[in-house]
């Protein structure tokens, strides 16, 4: 079985003055103390028990929280239990009791129960920072079903977020304070690397390209698979060249200052087995067809924020 190899603190990427995004490893090392002692100050209320919050509450209590700064809320009594023995926080069917006095309160209910769960409950807790990480509906929505002007970041995770190696893209209006985005970072980076966007209608490219993305890469390992093994390799021999070699394709691009386009004219010998497979690929309009669903998906996206809206 491939072992998964992740990385222990995620980095935290910006849009710097030009518009594009950097690494800034250097901020995220220096503010590990900092970090710690925020951390252990803040209580954190979290409005859904599912997996998304059992990794972010996973997260945090491996960087330094105690379990005693979680409230968690759910309908769910196994999810409840679940969470009350794998980390030892505090759960309660009552989203109200969960928020009460809390520092920070994380919505991560399902977008269909969004508005049942939230109603009303901004007055419970008015002045915490709100940070969801419901897919695809807008802070004027949460905000109008928490019935309270809040302080919110909204955060799109994905799913290797379950296995900490996830990337989240946050949106945080100028409103926020330079305090409540660090805070919002420390929440998201428990689970990966964070990104921020200085629009919030750039959060659906972020559902199109990384929300949906572990999804693109999964259908090209099928196909990979499928194909070795048409070739007279053992279904888990051809699994693990394929899986192995993704996971070190996606090492070469994050660990190099090389582009990707020439990390693929590097590994393209003119005339070689690569270059063969290429030009297939090339015939069949593979990559315009990967644009082309990206698009969709990013459509997609504002329809489903617009369909939730009008709930």
């Amino acid at each position: 079985m491939s072992a998964l190899r992740c990385s222990g603190r995620a980095p935290v990427l910006e849009p710097d003055v030009v518009g594009l995004y950097s690494l800034d490893t250097e901020r995220t090392r220096d503010r590990g103390l900092r970090d710690r002692e925020m951390k252990q100050d803040l209580i954190f209320a979290f409005i859904g028990g599912g997996n998304m919050a059992g990794s972010l509450i996973g997260g945090l209590i491996s960087g330094g929280c105690r379990p005693d700064q979680f409230r968690v809320a759910d309908p769910d009594p196994q999810q409840r239990e679940r969470l009350r023995g794998q980390f030892g926080v505090q759960v309660t069917e009552h989203n109200r009791t969960a928020v009460s006095g809390a520092d920070v309160v994380v919505l991560a209910v399902k977008p269909q129960a969004a508005a049942e769960a939230l109603k009303g409950l901004g007055s419970s807790a008015p002045d915490a920072l709100y940070v969801s990480v419901i897919a695809g509906i807008r802070e004027s929505q949460l905000k109008q079903w928490l019935t309270t002007e809040v302080a919110m970041i909204r955060a799109m995770p994905n799913t290797p977020a379950l296995l900490g190696c996830g990337v989240s893209g946050l949106h945080a209006e100028g409103t926020i304070s330079a305090e409540q985005r660090e805070i919002a970072e420390n929440v998201m980076r428990s689970s990966g690397t964070v990104v921020w966007v200085d629009e919030e209608a750039l959060l659906d490219p972020v559902t199109a390209v990384s929300g949906s993305g572990p999804a693109y890469f999964f259908l090209l390992m099928e196909a990979m698979t499928r194909a070795g093994v048409q070739l007279g390799l053992a279904p888990e021999a051809a699994r693990l060249l394929t899986q192995e070699t993704a996971l070190g394709a996606a090492r070469m691009a994050l660990e190099s200052d090389i582009d990707v386009t020439e990390l693929r004219q590097r590994v393209t010998s003119p005339g070689g087995t690569t270059a063969a497979a290429l030009e297939v690929l090339q015939a069949r309009d593979v990559p315009e067809a990967i644009e082309e669903a990206v698009h969709a998906a990013c459509q997609r996206a504002r329809q489903l924020a617009d369909e939730f809206g009008q709930a």
